[in-house]
């Protein structure tokens, strides 16, 4: 009995069992996603034009990312404090959104509507924080994957929360509107006591490197069923008990993870876990200050970087690691003879621990913060104006496309921590470079939407999917490695308002402007051909005519003005590449001498 209850207490404080609730948390989180399925009834009902509408997009989008007050609580309260936070804003906001919807409650005006909506978005931002900050901490080894997986499953819940609407079958649209304010905070709460750091860097095992795998071909098999199930309910008529079946069997692959933690809790092979070496010195001493010695190692290291000569750098990796080593040897001599004298630190460097406002005067930081701007701001414009695109196109179901962009968006953020960790752990070569690649796959899903072409929904939509969702896998892990752990959460909201800023000018102000502008062009004309043709009588063509675009026209020049600034943002992670390229050689050259 002492033996279950001693292997029963090391399931509950299992890092894997933290990533695996933090997993299902984020499968319910990322309800901002699903806006382009809300937003035509909300727009009906309360009878917006495509600008209102645009501002509501806006004001979701700041909400999703505004996280000061999450970062800010998740350093002064336990973690659970934090996601109760987000859970009663999430029912809150969108609770009344959905009474205001359905007439059980009166009409606000429009910026009443864009606080509620900011606020029950709002909420996604403390699963966020709480979620990330936990794992990256249980996980400081394999961030790029962690991230991958967890910012995944925020982008797959609009395709999982979609596929639950469909089995519920409730009577109308508004429905789904209650669904996201309920169900995310009922999951929220029951989970909310498991996530917190465990201690996780000492739990590392030779296991881990298959748990991944495990978890990795759960997500491509979750991915790959969703996408199957959505194709058939959209191409096929399907009966109420198989789309039930069909919801059964992915609360099942949801649920499957799980068997990780359970095997490496109760199996009976005997474990020696090792200490992750990247866990910075100031997180793994009891103090929290670092002894006198260790001080003087950082200052001699400071002055390394300084001193070095610039060759050093182009040095192959076991090279440049000795003549490092020499130099700070020779530096040591010198100090204690007093040849030299070392100056103290004014500021941590790259790879170090910053606070944010110690971050805010680093180039890398804005570099990171600009090409995120102009990269996801793009793909969220995509995103939240989906539902209008696809109609502008013949097409009448907006829901696939909104599944569809939902599945793409989640494996982009899987393969893009898989690949860029391959980059680091393998090559020694800077994260930001798969940011680049990403940017410039998304420049052409931005042609394709442009364009109208058959079938360039579906490409458009794949391209821009991956495209976007690879951004934050990589994005949060690069700026944990290059300003550190300790304030990862601070640092890590303020790079999200980069989304909602470029969503305010890219969607909220371009494509609203231009979308209106043909939407008039075609009204004015299809007007003038009624007069001519003598069929126009006085009163058809009313001032309350929602007016409606067609064709690919109505998102052409937003489209391309999209795909030039995906463009610019490669080119300033391209630029952060070659700024940072010494940080991570020094990070991981040393995994591969």
């Amino acid at each position: 009995m002492g033996r279950l209850k001693e292997r029963f207490q090391a399931f509950v404080n299992n890092r894997w069992l933290v990533f695996v609730a933090a997993m299902w948390i984020q499968s319910c989180a990322g309800v901002g996603y699903i806006f382009g399925s809300i937003s035509p009834v909300i727009k009906s009902s309360l009878n917006y034009n495509q600008r209102q509408l645009s501002k509501l997009g806006v004001a979701k989008d700041l909400g999703d990312s505004v996280g000061f007050l999450a970062g800010s609580l998740s350093d002064r309260l336990p973690l659970w404090g934090a996601l109760l936070v987000g859970a009663f804003q999430n029912l809150i906001g969108y609770g009344w959104v959905w009474l205001i919807v359905t007439g059980r409650a009166p009409v606000l005006p429009l910026w009443a509507m864009c606080i509620l909506i900011f606020v029950g978005n709002n909420g996604e931002t403390y699963f966020n924080t709480a979620a990330l900050v936990s794992c990256v901490q249980n996980f400081p080894k394999s961030r790029g994957p962690v991230v991958g997986i967890l910012k995944g499953f925020a982008g797959l819940s609009g395709a999982i929360l979609t596929q639950i609407y469909t089995m519920i079958n409730f009577p109308d649209q508004a429905s789904l509107i209650f669904m996201i304010a309920v169900g995310p905070a009922m999951v929220v709460i029951a989970l909310m006591f498991i996530i917190r750091p465990v201690g996780g860097h000492r739990q590392v095992r030779p296991s881990d490197g298959l748990s991944f795998t495990f978890i990795y071909s759960v997500c491509l098999l979750l991915a790959a069923y969703l996408m199957g199930v959505m194709l058939l309910e959209d191409l096929v008529s399907v009966s109420h008990t198989l789309v039930t079946i069909f919801t059964v069997i992915l609360f099942f692959l949801l649920i499957t993870p799980i068997i990780v933690p359970i095997a490496l809790s109760f199996s009976e092979e005997p474990r020696d876990p090792v200490e992750e070496v990247l866990l910075p010195k100031s997180e793994q001493q009891e103090a929290g200050k670092p002894e006198q010695s260790d001080q003087e190692h950082e200052v001699i290291f400071s002055e390394v970087e300084d001193e070095k000569p610039v060759e050093v750098d182009l040095l192959p990796a076991s090279e440049r690691q000795k003549r490092i080593a020499q130099l700070q040897a020779e530096l040591f001599q010198a100090a204690a003879k007093g040849a030299v004298r070392v100056k103290r630190k004014r500021g941590p460097h790259r790879g170090e621990d910053f606070t944010l406002m110690q971050a805010l005067i680093k180039a890398d930081f804005w570099l990171i913060f600009f090409s995120l701007l102009l990269g996801s701001g793009s793909g969220l414009t995509v995103i939240d104006n989906l539902g209008q695109m696809s109609q502008s196109l013949g097409y009448d179901n907006t829901h696939i496309f909104v599944s569809m962009i939902s599945i793409w968006n989640f494996l982009g953020r899987v393969g893009g921590g898989y690949f860029s960790e391959i980059i680091v752990r393998d090559h020694a070569y800077p994260r930001p470079v798969s940011m680049a690649v990403a940017q410039l796959v998304m420049a052409v899903g931005h042609v394709f939407f442009a364009m109208g072409w058959p079938g360039a929904m579906y490409i458009g939509t794949l391209l821009i999917g991956l495209g976007y969702g690879a951004h934050w896998a990589i994005v949060p892990a690069a700026a944990s490695e290059l300003f550190g752990l300790k304030k990862f959460g601070a640092l890590y909201n303020f790079l999200t308002l980069a989304n909602p800023a470029g969503s305010l000018v890219f969607s909220g102000v371009i494509a609203s402007s231009i979308y209106d502008h043909e939407a008039e062009k075609q009204a004015h004309q299809h007007h003038i051909q009624l007069q001519m043709s003598g069929l126009l009588f006085s009163g058809l063509y009313g001032q309350d005519e929602v007016l409606k675009c067609e064709g690919s026209v109505c998102f052409f020049l937003t489209s391309m003005i999209m795909s030039g600034f995906c463009v610019i943002a490669a080119v300033l992670s391209m630029i952060l590449v070659y700024r940072t390229k010494t940080v991570y050689a020094n990070l991981y050259g040393k995994s591969r001498t």
